[in-house]
Formats: structure tokens, C-alpha cells, sequence
């Protein structure tokens, strides 16, 4: 794993972000019938919110977005993307960790949606994730402040 950090996103980012999340969900979006080359990239773009996105920075190199999004009761987890050359590198583990982190010492649950069949619902589920409600596309899930996951218990040894 490199040295990453987060740094807050701008207006600037967008492009990027926006053609990260094309590469990123193609695969997914194929395979459920829904991959639109520009609409995915266009939703990005309509949803993007600066003042809760951060960049995720390797070696001082763009290589990923977050955002975390404050609701009515709780926060969302939202465009979470990491250049595929780093995924399984623990990278997108550590930022995840961080941002759950920062919910639970506010003691805010955390809400997200990922497409169904995506490898990514395996990390939520290690960090304590679990199905709220799913459609055709989408599995939303949900985490409790504070909850106690293998992955949370191996960090702190």
C-alpha cells in the first residue's frame, strides 16, 4: 500500500471523478443492463458535492474519491471509487476505516447503496454492513455506530 491521504474535493475534481466512476462501475453497471456512457458520468456531475467529497491521493497522485453525506439520521456513504490498479491494495479498507471512524466517535449510523453483485459489498459487510432494503439495482445497507467487525477487532490488535 502506498502513502494516501484524503484531501477535500473542489469543483475542480469533478472531471475526474466523474470519469473514474464510468471505469469503476462499467463492469457492474454491463452487467445489470444499465451502463449508459454518459448518463453515468452525467449522474455523477448532477449529484456532485464538493463540501462532503474528498480525494483520495497516492503517492500525491489522484487514485480515488468518497463522500460522506449528512442526513436526517445518519450519514451517506456516496461515490466511493478507487482507481482499479489499487483496489486490494487495503487502501480503500483504510479510508473506509477512517471515515466510519469519524461516524462513530459522532455516534451516527451510516447508510450506502452498491450495485447488486458488486465485489465492493463484501468490504461493507466486513465493516459491518448489513441489507437494509434492495430493488432490482441497488442493495441499501446500513451500520451502527460502533459495531464490532472481525475487521474492526484485527485493526485494534
Amino acid at each position: 500500500m502506498g502513502d494516501w491521504e484524503l484531501r477535500p474535493a473542489s469543483t475542480a475534481d469533478v472531471e475526474a471523478v466523474a470519469e473514474l466512476r464510468a471505469v469503476v462501475l462499467r463492469a457492474d453497471l454491463e452487467r445489470l443492463g444499465r451502463y449508459d456512457e454518459q448518463r453515468v458520468r452525467q449522474r455523477l456531475r448532477d449529484g456532485f458535492a464538493p463540501a462532503y467529497t474528498w480525494v483520495v491521493e497516492v503517492d500525491g497522485a489522484f487514485a480515488g474519491c468518497v463522500a460522506l453525506r449528512p442526513d436526517a439520521d445518519a450519514h451517506w456513504l456516496e461515490h466511493f471509487y478507487l482507481a482499479p490498479r489499487l483496489q486490494g491494495s487495503g487502501i480503500g479498507t483504510a479510508v473506509l476505516r477512517e471515515l466510519l471512524d469519524r461516524c462513530d466517535r459522532l455516534g451516527t449510523p451510516v447508510r450506502l447503496n452498491v450495485l447488486r453483485g458488486s465485489p465492493a459489498r463484501r468490504l461493507y459487510e466486513r465493516h459491518g454492513f448489513t441489507v437494509d432494503t434492495e430493488d432490482a439495482v441497488d442493495v441499501f445497507m446500513v451500520r451502527a455506530p460502533g459495531t464490532i467487525t472481525a475487521e474492526t477487532r484485527t485493526a485494534s490488535m
